[in-house]
């Protein structure tokens, strides 16, 4: 269930509250709330055991109403990143694209994401926050929406992937990783090259990601290959 108005968005987190074992939902703050419509959006709090928060644009107003009124504290601070295509792209020599792709342990191997507020929560991290992206990816495969380039080493064993899907005239990348012995040998620029190539051939022009601040490396790896901080 879903309840928008133009200043909170408010909805179920089903997928989180099967996986947790929680009744969990999210609100989406856009604009300051007044004190009548923050009580009537922790009412909607009541019913669940937990709350992920959003505060767009670290608005002050909410972010006094969620720290005085709440136990809620501050995981995680997104950064989205958009770069515009323009021109043609080639496709990587050493880079596959998959969709629909059958499950593959070697790439679940590699879902170890330090930076996450599902591992910065306590109360998720022990209820399995570490293996959310291995479920993500195991929820993507044989999905004909969703998109994997792959990189492989001499011995045909997966040392990258970028997780990637189509929405609103965009490529979103929704995961990207590297093997740990392998982050030096330009295997992640190579992986976001084989996106732009099918980005273009999908008839779009714009590529979207996100990461959180702390991930000092990602950042400096967006800007590198050309991307733009944008919110």
């Amino acid at each position: 269930m879903e309840k928008c108005s133009n200043k909170v968005s408010f909805y179920d987190l089903d997928w989180d509250t099967n996986f947790f074992g929680v009744s969990s939902a999210k609100a989406i703050l856009y604009m300051p709330l007044t004190s009548n419509e923050w009580d009537k959006l922790q009412d909607q709090f009541n019913n669940y055991q937990f709350i992920s928060i959003t505060n767009q644009n670290s608005e002050p107003i909410n972010a006094q109403l969620i720290g005085k009124n709440t136990s809620a504290f501050l995981a995680d601070v997104n950064i989205q990143f958009v770069k515009k295509l323009e021109g043609s792209y080639e496709m990587p020599e050493n880079i596959t694209i998959h969709q629909s792709l059958k499950r593959n342990d070697e790439i679940i191997e590699l879902a170890e994401f330090q930076y996450s507020k599902f591992t910065e929560d306590p109360e998720l991290a022990k209820r399995g926050g570490n293996q959310v992206y291995s479920q993500w990816l195991i929820n993507a495969f044989e999905k004909p929406d969703k998109f994997f380039a792959l990189s492989k080493d001499e011995n045909d064993k997966v040392n990258g992937y970028v997780l990637f899907s189509f929405s609103d005239n965009a490529s979103v990348i929704e995961l990207i990783a590297v093997s740990p012995i392998e982050t030096k040998g330009g295997i992640g620029t190579s992986l976001f090259k084989a996106v732009e190539y099918a980005t273009i051939q999908q008839g779009y022009n714009e590529i979207k990601v996100g990461t959180q601040i702390r991930n000092i490396g990602a950042i400096n790896f967006y800007h590198k290959v050309g991307c733009k901080q944008v919110g």
